[in-house]
């Protein structure tokens, strides 16, 4: 089984950025399948845009953009590449910069998805900064990866203690259909909890109201769609369930911190 080493990634890397201990690939996916093989350090699969599949030794994941997986080191898995242009941003993150500050890795084990759409806000954020390139983009980065890893270990810390089966629902529901018009009454019904029930315990377990995250989750998408040059903001923002385009725009700049004008741009510059 093949190793890759610090900065490898199959297909054509159009840029690589090398900070202390984190290195920075955006690389475009060219191969329709590559076989079981692992790569030197932990990092992270950010999915800009296209579609990936990809399977380790316990689970096989299909991921359009806005797909985010975390590796750790030495683990196996392999990819296979639909027809079609994708795009991956990878972050690497070295042992010794883990060692530096007193991180352990085990803390995040083996390969898995993450779906929190707070932590994917801090991956497009690194995105940015890693495009901007200037003098502070180190400090940025390194920032931002450590507010990424700790809410990862909070999520994964929450895991293990007793969540009600209806939150693992909930948050499947509304990944499926973050558009939909959802409410409190049509949402209880189907996972057979009291309205109050929920409005009162959602933000135990989403740190939110119902309304905030469902508003997370629409413009978690419509990042992934501003890789498509054919949809316009309007054309994003109905298909995110925006009631307008101002309203998008309000709640992109809260959440993705810019407006989506700004980082398509960014995004289609630098592909």
């Amino acid at each position: 089984m093949k190793q890759l080493q610090t900065g490898s990634f199959y297909g054509q890397t159009n840029q690589t950025t090398h900070l202390q201990g984190i290195i920075i690939t955006d690389t475009e996916y060219t191969l329709d399948k590559v076989d079981w093989h692992y790569h030197e350090n932990a990092y992270f699969t950010f999915i800009l845009a296209g579609n990936v599949i990809e399977g380790n030794k316990k689970e096989v994941y299909h991921c359009p953009a806005g797909s985010l997986l975390f590796h750790n080191w030495l683990d196996p898995h392999y990819n296979i590449k639909p027809k079609g242009f994708t795009r991956g941003f990878h972050i690497e993150l070295q042992k010794h910069w883990f060692d530096a500050l007193e991180l352990k890795q085990d803390k995040l084990e083996g390969s898995f998805a993450v779906d929190d759409p707070d932590v994917k806000f801090l991956l497009y954020r690194i995105f940015k900064e890693s495009k901007l390139g200037d003098e502070l983009t180190g400090i940025a980065v390194e920032s931002l990866l450590l507010q990424t890893l700790h809410k990862m270990q909070l999520n994964n810390a929450g895991v293990s203690r007793q969540i009600p089966t209806w939150v693992g629902r909930l948050k499947e529901l509304l990944a499926d259909d973050p558009a939909g018009k959802h409410t409190l009454a049509e949402l209880s019904g189907i996972l057979q909890i009291h309205p109050v029930h929920l409005s009162r315990d959602f933000s135990k377990y989403f740190n939110c109201t119902v309304g905030e995250y469902i508003r997370k989750l629409r413009v978690e998408k419509s990042f992934a769609l501003l890789a498509d040059e054919g949809l316009s903001l309007t054309d994003i923002s109905f298909t995110c369930g925006f009631a307008d385009q101002s309203h998008f725009l309000r709640c992109f700049k809260q959440f993705g911190g810019s407006n989506p004008s700004a980082y398509r741009r960014l995004l289609l510059r630098a592909c």
